[in-house]
C-alpha cells in the first residue's frame, strides 16, 4: 500500500478520499489554490501545498504544479477526484511518466472512452447495447447525413465526440434543421472541446438514466455493484441518485452487470469506472462510460456496504480485488441528494458565508460535504456544497428519511437548494419511481 498520496481536487470529494486514506494509514497531501487556504481536508491532512491562484486554470487544472506538489512532498500517487483532470488522460500519462502512480485508469483507457466514437465501437465489440446509430464520425457529406437521418429515424440527437457534461449536443426532430444542426453542432464542438468530430443517435423520448458501477483490477478481475437511478436531471445534470433503480429486476441487473464486467476485462479497464444507459421500454442503450469515481458513489456504498474509494486505492497499489461478484450483497435503498450553493428557483449560484450550518443526523443518514460554521463558499467553482444520503429498508423508508434529514439540515447566510429537494421528495411521481430524464425540467418550467 501507498505510503502517502497528493489529493488532486477539493471540496466534499477531496474529504473523502483523505478520510480512506486514514483508515489505510495512508498519509495524505492536500493541494489548494490561493481561494481554499481554509478547505477542511486543507486542514486535515497531513502537508497541504498551495499550487496557484483562484482560478482553476491556474491550480486545480494546473498539471506541473501538481506534480510538482507530489514531487517536493515525496508523495508515491496522485489521486484525482471527480471533475478536474479526473477524465484527462494526458495528466494520467504525465503523472506516470514523472515515476508516479495514477490512481485511476490507464491513458490509453481514457482516451478511448473520452471519445464517444470509439467508446461506442467498443462497446459494440463487447456486447454492450448501444442507442441505435452507425456511430461514425459525420461527413460533410449532407445527402449521406439525411440518408442515416432517415435510417435511424427523427428524432436524432447529433452529439460531439470529445463532449461531456451535457455539452455539444443538439435535438433536431425535422430533415429541414438537420445540416444546420450538424454545423452548429461542429462549431459549438470545436469551441468548446477543440475536436469538431460529431457523430448521430436515435433520440430516446423518454428514457430514465440508469449506470452501472464496475471495478477492475490488474489481475484479471472485474466485478459491478450494482445500478443507480440518476434520472432527476437539470440541464443533463444530474440532482438526485439512488441505488437500486426502481422496477429492475435481478435479472436485468445480472445481465446487464455482467456484461459491463466482461467489458472492462476486454478493454483492460483498470479502478473504478461507470457504464452509463438510457434506458426505455425496458431497454438499456449506452451512452458513455466515466473513468472515474461518481459523485453519486454513496449510494452504490450504502446498499453494498463495500468502500469504493479504498477499493480504488488498493487497485492503484496493485492489490487483487477484495471481494468476488459472488460475495457482493445488495441491501435496502439508499437516495441522494446533492446540495448546491444556488437559489432553487433562479439557480444561480449563491457564494459568501456560512453563518450557521446543522448537519442532520438518524438512522441511515450521511452527509458528505466540507462546510462548516464560518466556512466561506468562494465564487469560483462548480457550485456543490455536499450531499446527503438516506438508507432505508425499502425506497418509502429511504424517501421518508430523507424528507426527516433535509427539514433537520440547516445551512444559513447563502441560498441553497433544499427547498428544491424538499419538493422532488414530495412529488408523487418521484415517489411512484416513474420519473424520466426529462421530468425533472418539464415540473420546473424549463424547456
Amino acid at each position: 500500500m501507498f505510503e502517502k498520496i497528493v489529493i488532486a481536487n477539493r471540496g466534499e470529494i477531496a474529504l473523502r478520499v483523505l478520510r480512506a486514506c486514514r483508515e489505510l494509514g495512508i498519509k495524505t497531501v492536500a493541494v489548494f489554490s490561493e481561494a481554499d487556504r481554509d478547505l477542511k481536508h486543507v486542514r486535515l491532512a497531513d502537508e497541504a501545498v498551495c499550487i496557484g491562484p483562484a482560478p482553476s486554470a491556474q491550480s486545480y487544472l494546473n498539471i506541473p504544479a501538481i506534480i510538482s506538489a507530489a514531487e517536493v512532498t515525496d508523495a508515491q500517487a496522485i489521486h484525482p477526484g471527480y471533475g478536474f483532470l479526473s477524465e484527462n488522460a494526458d495528466f494520467s500519462e504525465k503523472v506516470s511518466q514523472s515515476g508516479f502512480v495514477f490512481i485511476g485508469p490507464k491513458p490509453e483507457t481514457i482516451r478511448m472512452m473520452g471519445d464517444k466514437i470509439s467508446a461506442k465501437k467498443a462497446m459494440i465489440a463487447a456486447g454492450i447495447p448501444c442507442v441505435p446509430g452507425n456511430g461514425d464520425p459525420l461527413s460533410d457529406n449532407d445527402e449521406k447525413n439525411l440518408k442515416l437521418a432517415r435510417e435511424v429515424g427523427y428524432p436524432v440527437i447529433i452529439k460531439a465526440a470529445g463532449g461531456g457534461g451535457g455539452r455539444g449536443m443538439r435535438v433536431v426532430h425535422t430533415e429541414a434543421a438537420l445540416i444546420n444542426a450538424i454545423e452548429l453542432t461542429k462549431a459549438e464542438a470545436m469551441s468548446a472541446f477543440g475536436n469538431g468530430t460529431v457523430y448521430m443517435e436515435k433520440f430516446l423520448e423518454d428514457p430514465r438514466h440508469i449506470e452501472f458501477q464496475v471495478l477492475a483490477d490488474s489481475h484479471g478481475n472485474a466485478i459491478h455493484l450494482g445500478e443507480r437511478d440518476c434520472s432527476m436531471q437539470r440541464r443533463h445534470q444530474k440532482v438526485v441518485e439512488e441505488a437500486p433503480a426502481p422496477g429492475i429486476t435481478d435479472e436485468q441487473r445480472k445481465q446487464i452487470g455482467e456484461r459491463c464486467a466482461r467489458a472492462c476485462i476486454e478493454i483492460g479497464y483498470l479502478g473504478a469506472g461507470t457504464f452509463e444507459f438510457l434506458y426505455e421500454k425496458g431497454e438499456f442503450f449506452f451512452i458513455e462510460m466515466n473513468t472515474r469515481v461518481q459523485v453519486e458513489h454513496p449510494v452504490t456504498e450504502m446498499i453494498t456496504g463495500f468502500d469504493i474509494v479504498k477499493e480504488q486505492l488498493r487497485i492503484a497499489a496493485g492489490l487483487p480485488l477484495s471481494v468476488t461478484q459472488e460475495q457482493v450483497r445488495f441491501t435496502g435503498h439508499a437516495i441522494e441528494c446533492r446540495l448546491n450553493a444556488e437559489d432553487p428557483k433562479t439557480f444561480m449560484p449563491s457564494p459568501g458565508l456560512i453563518d450557521q450550518f446543522h448537519m442532520p443526523g438518524g438512522p441511515g443518514i450521511r452527509c458528505e460535504t466540507h462546510i462548516y460554521n464560518g466556512y466561506r463558499v468562494p465564487p469560483y467553482y462548480d457550485s456543490m456544497i455536499g450531499k446527503l444520503i438516506a438508507h432505508g429498508d425499502d425506497r418509502d423508508s429511504a424517501i421518508a428519511r430523507m424528507k426527516t434529514a433535509l427539514s433537520e439540515m440547516v445551512i444559513d447566510g447563502i441560498k441553497t437548494n433544499i427547498p428544491l429537494q424538499q419538493s422532488i421528495m414530495a412529488d408523487s411521481a418521484f415517489a411512484a419511481g416513474s420519473q424520466n430524464i426529462h421530468y425533472l425540467e418539464k415540473k420546473l418550467g424549463i424547456h
